[in-house]
């Protein structure tokens, strides 16, 4: 069911056109389309930075029925280009709901398009690989949507962590009664696109939280002498970050180091690995991940269009500038590198998410094996 009936197209790169109805603000936008598998969690995926730059396909039929609270952010803001959905629920039911997704959107700013086929969308980026994309509810001349997508500039080379980290510095605050609690370890987060619930789950384990902007130079944080350094999540091409690759070269070795999904990347780069672009990267709370040491399977969420190459798939030890290199974790799907470990310095990684929590808690005891290195 359709309350407005305002025409919206979306038009793909490779000229795939979908004819639907607006969702959220009037307009057009342009970005990445890629698709999102998690069945809920719309209002957390909608304010992740991480997904600058990109138009989101939910694959899950219907979206929206319990609508948006003031609670559940995971920013300050939405970040993303756009939103896709079949269908979104036009009367949310839950006692914890403050506004339809759809007024979610119009307030925001955010230009979306309901009514398509999302299963036909979804396998067509699993064909042919996610792309540059517009959604217009003002435009529906095809040739026009198409010059405008083409001259969109993607995602590779673009630096995106400067559109969404901080101004200044800040100190993570809980809630209630652990505020009051004395906290034993001092953290610093770079933010490079950080979600709330890292900040949350850092806070939780007992860590005094600071979060400061991408671009402080280590010595900025050598300076205020913290127990451990945290590399968050972000948006985009790790390798077209170089000021956050600088960063980190002055902190290895000095602090322990934590990276999670985007701060993963950029230690790897740091550490002499490379980076690539996925054909249509890992979005949703379903990700199978083996941790090689224990030979566990972890189910866990993620969100990231860019991955670290492995120089030697028959090889978990790589020999990197500060010494040697494991790779600790690998993806079931396709094999991609899921997490990193130095040797020789405190510093590890992992491309998931271990705040988030799609159904298990599969990934939490990360941020305590963080504490023990701290510990150590």
């Amino acid at each position: 069911m359709f309350i407005d009936r305002k025409k919206a197209i979306l038009v793909l790169a490779d000229g795939t056109i979908f004819k639907g109805y607006s969702l959220g603000a009037s307009g057009e936008t342009i970005g990445e389309v890629i698709f999102n598998t998690s069945l809920m969690g719309y209002q957390e995926i909608l304010t992740d930075p991480s997904y600058k730059g990109q138009i989101v396909a939910m694959t899950y039929p219907l979206i929206g029925n319990y609508g948006i609270n003031e609670e559940d952010y995971e920013s300050q803001k939405l970040f993303l280009e756009g939103f896709i959905t079949k269908e979104c629920s036009p009367f949310p039911s839950n006692w914890r709901s403050q506004m339809s997704l759809d007024e979610f959107l119009r307030k925001n700013g955010t230009v979306g398009i309901q009514g398509i086929d999302t299963r036909a969308l979804t396998a067509h980026i699993r064909d042919f690989g996610a792309q540059q994309g517009i959604i217009s509810t003002t435009d529906f001349d095809v040739p026009s949507l198409l010059k405008k997508v083409h001259s969109s500039p993607g995602l590779v080379g673009i630096d995106l962590v400067s559109a969404v980290t901080c101004n200044g510095f800040y100190e993570w605050k809980g809630r209630g009664e652990d505020q009051e609690e004395t906290k034993r370890y001092r953290i610093i987060v770079y933010d490079c696109g950080v979600k709330y619930n890292i900040l949350r789950s850092l806070y939780n384990a007992g860590c005094s939280v600071r979060v400061v902007p991408a671009g402080t130079p280590s010595q900025a944080i050598l300076d205020m002498d913290p127990d451990g350094i945290v590399l968050s999540n972000g948006p985009g091409d790790p390798e077209a970050v170089p000021y956050m690759i600088e960063n980190i070269k002055g902190l290895l070795g000095k602090k322990p180091i934590f990276g999670i999904c985007l701060g993963h990347q950029l230690l790897a780069v740091t550490l002499g690995l490379k980076s690539y672009k996925l054909k249509f990267g890992h979005h949703g709370g379903n990700q199978p991940v083996i941790d090689l040491a224990t030979k566990e399977v972890k189910i866990t969420a993620q969100n990231h269009s860019f991955a670290v190459e492995n120089p030697s798939p028959e090889a978990t030890l790589h020999k990197s500038l500060y010494g040697d290199v494991a790779i600790t974790h690998i993806n079931l799907n396709d094999k991609s590198v899921e997490g990193l470990r130095c040797h020789s310095v405190p510093a590890f990684s992992v491309q998931y998410h271990p705040e988030a929590s799609p159904g298990p808690h599969d990934a939490r005891y990360l941020f305590q094996q963080f504490i023990d290195i701290m510990r150590q």
